[in-house]
């Protein structure tokens, strides 16, 4: 029985313990419940909107940044506004995977084309789901299609530029802080920016980045997941070989 033992021990320590310890490591508990927090906001928010619960509140907002519009502010916001076009943003991260792969990258590329299309593919249901129609309360000076609920450009701004600031701060540890920030600022304008020209409502905005954030940490956890199992890989090709007496 002790032998038994002592063979289970010493299993889990070379062979199950270098490979769970890792993942335990990754997988923080601070990034498991802000997705749960995530998921449950898209829910009540989503909620909310089905019982059309919300019109007041996104109406009142709406209307107040309207008082802000003035020619200046609109060009800038028109310009913000096409920094999240989801179509732009996913053929984006189709070609910045493809150079990915092309240096060897393939974890990150294999995602990031991943994160993007599923992203397109999940808002495009999601919209389909709820057919909620876009605000017309005054006469919007950019063209929109389709249905309102969730925001692609929140939605796709969170996992592509997200992700993408997640991949530099990695890389670029010295200058992490900022290039999170900026990528927050980044996203949080795209937000505001479909808001003030009047092409969304308020909760279209915060459900779709609440569904992005969601599938933006699963896409950062199976990164996380891949780089360490090629580490584990590599450890173990390049441990010395026991060889044998006899």
């Amino acid at each position: 029985m002790q032998d038994l033992s002592a063979q289970i021990i010493r299993a889990w320590r070379d062979r199950v313990g270098p490979k769970l310890l890792p993942l335990l490591s990754t997988v923080r508990l601070g990034g498991l419940v802000l997705a749960g927090l995530a998921l449950w906001g898209f829910a009540e928010i989503a909620d909310e909107v089905l019982e059309k619960e919300t019109q007041a509140f996104d109406t009142t907002i709406l209307l107040s940044l309207r008082e802000l519009h003035n020619p200046l502010l609109d060009r800038l916001m028109i310009a913000i506004t096409f920094l999240g076009e989801p179509t732009e943003l996913t053929i984006m991260s189709l070609a910045l995977g493809a150079w990915l792969l092309w240096r060897g990258q393939r974890s990150e590329a294999t995602t990031l084309a991943i994160a993007a299309a599923g992203a397109a593919g999940l808002n495009v249901l999601l919209k389909d789901v709820f057919a909620r129609a876009r605000p017309a309360l005054w006469a919007r000076i950019v063209d929109v299609k389709y249905y309102s609920f969730p925001s692609g450009h929140a939605m796709l701004s969170v996992v592509v530029y997200g992700l993408l600031g997640y991949l530099l701060a990695t890389h670029f540890k010295r200058w992490r802080v900022g290039i999170l920030i900026s990528t927050a600022v980044l996203v949080a304008a795209i937000g505001f920016s479909r808001l003030y020209l009047g092409v969304h409502w308020p909760t279209d905005v915060l459900a779709g980045y609440a569904a992005g954030l969601v599938w933006l940490l699963t896409c950062i956890l199976s990164i996380e997941i891949w780089r360490h199992r090629g580490t584990i890989r590599t450890q173990e090709a390049a441990r010395p070989k026991s060889t044998s007496t006899k």
